[in-house]
């Protein structure tokens, strides 16, 4: 009966809304600025959240705790106006060494994409307009004749994505008939869609040949009928078979499809515009080389190891692509001015290769070498060092990922720092990294937690720093 008393005097004495908003108002130059609404919802969760907390408190002592009165609950409400202004959409530091990571907004984008995304976004454009002769035109027409340099194609399409762009070629080219796929091709890409669902919604019909390890041209042949219309390709961006295995050639399969009468598609997944060899990394095939070997229509994403926007880009012979572009699927799946404008700057970068590995950073970051990595590995160690004894640190040998589903065998050398806390278990350290602002993201491995250079930008070291000081400050040393 005590406690239930005590619960009724600590809610009589909660301060109201408007106490604390008063407060936060005469204490905050600035609160016109911020919206009242805002202001309003912090402190009812604020109050809300004290009076459930007075209701759930199981004993007198732990009921002795909690603070009820304005200038208590003040810093509580500021901190929640904070969280309530902040965007959901936020910048994340990437310390896991996965270059292109999915859940982190995959590639970056290069900053003469940046500062062209600007000048496009912040003014009017010639997006539908031909400054010649002052009609309309195409908006695709802005970066066609740039894929076609740069690849060979005949024509070029863009669409909103790689998944977008394999819908519109079957449904343009294949609904209600047949599209023959090897079985170990049969592909899941991002968000657990597959393609035989992405093939069903396009009202193609699916053909299974081969078996998941081995497929070969006659299995092909065999399965050709009157109601045949593709041969397709998808290439394994994010797993390879390995061992006992098969695997019919474009070249063969471009055979097969001419004297079939048959289109022969290759979707890529994540493409490569330049031989990644010549630069020392692993070999990844190009749409120029698909296109040499035979392919009609070659689909493949604009970000990723492109190091673009997101999009889905459409490359092969020009009634076959020009087909896809009068179909209304089309319109619902094209890019916006923005996309175009990413898009152009970083395909310019591509025509002198060596700009292209230097400037665009999914390839730039591919490219570090183990040096340069050892050296910003040394220098992020030192500076946590300096931070006195809540860390123990090391810089130790590890490897990165290229990530986004491309190139999945592939590990890079780099240099990493190795962190742990006498004071935190490594999980409790991610945590509070993950929860920082910026919100600092790394990877854990054996009770260590590893923080990767070859991912890290301008400024990530000193947000790095700043976070971990934040919380040596908070420990009990």
């Amino acid at each position: 009966d005590g406690l239930a008393v005590g619960k009724e005097d600590y809610l009589r004495r909660l301060s109201s809304v408007n106490e604390i908003l008063h407060a936060f108002n005469r204490f905050h130059e600035s609160v016109d600025a911020i919206p009242r609404e805002i202001v309003v919802e912090a402190v009812r969760s604020v109050v809300d959240g004290v009076r459930q907390a007075i209701q759930a408190a199981r004993d007198e002592m732990e009921l002795g705790e909690i603070k009820t009165e304005v200038e208590d609950l003040l810093p509580l409400v500021e901190e929640e106006v904070r969280e309530r202004l902040r965007y959901n959409l936020r910048r994340v530091v990437n310390a896991t060494g996965v270059i292109i990571h999915t859940n982190l907004g995959r590639s970056l984008i290069a900053e003469e994409a940046l500062e062209n995304l600007a000048v496009i976004g912040g003014c009017y454009c010639n997006l539908e307009l031909d400054l010649k002769r002052g009609g309309r035109s195409s908006r695709g027409e802005h970066v066609r004749d740039l894929l076609c340099r740069l690849t060979g194609a005949q024509s070029a399409l863009v669409v909103n994505n790689n998944a977008g762009a394999v819908l519109l070629a079957l449904t343009t080219h294949a609904k209600g008939r047949e599209v023959i796929v090897s079985r170990g091709q049969l592909i899941e890409i991002g968000g657990s869609f597959r393609l035989p669902e992405v093939m069903k919604q396009s009202g193609a019909i699916l053909v299974e040949v081969g078996t998941t390890n081995k497929t070969y041209i006659d299995d092909y042949r065999k399965a050709i009928n009157d109601s045949t219309a593709i041969l397709l390709r998808a290439h394994p961006s994010n797993f390879r078979v390995v061992g006992f295995t098969a695997e019919t050639s474009l070249a063969e399969l471009s055979e097969l499809a001419a004297e079939s009468g048959l289109i022969l598609m290759d979707d890529l997944g994540s493409g490569m515009l330049i031989d990644l060899t010549q630069f020392g990394l692993p070999y990844e095939p190009t749409p120029s080389q698909s296109l040499k070997e035979g392919a009609d229509l070659v689909t493949f994403s604009g970000d990723k190891l492109l190091g673009g926007p997101q999009a889905g880009i459409v490359l092969g012979k020009k009634e076959l692509v020009e087909a896809m572009g009068k179909h209304p699927l089309a319109r619902a799946l094209r890019v916006d001015k923005l996309t175009l404008a990413i898009l152009e700057a970083t395909l310019r970068l591509y025509l002198e290769p060596h700009q292209a590995m230097e400037k665009i950073p999914t390839l730039s970051m591919m490219n570090l070498s183990g040096v340069e990595l050892k050296k910003r590995a040394r220098a992020l160690a030192n500076g946590i060092k300096k931070l006195g004894d809540s860390f123990q640190v090391k810089v130790v040998e590890e490897f990165s990922q290229v990530g986004g589903g491309a190139l999945p065998l592939v590990q890079l050398p780099t240099w990493a720092v190795s962190l742990t806390s006498p004071y935190l278990t490594v999980n409790q350290l991610e945590e509070r990294l993950r929860e920082s602002d910026p919100p600092i993201i790394a990877r854990i491995k054996e009770e260590q937690l590893l923080l990767d250079p070859r991912t890290l930008v301008k400024d990530d070291d000193k947000y790095i720093i700043a976070s971990l000081s934040r919380i040596s400050s908070s420990l009990e040393v």
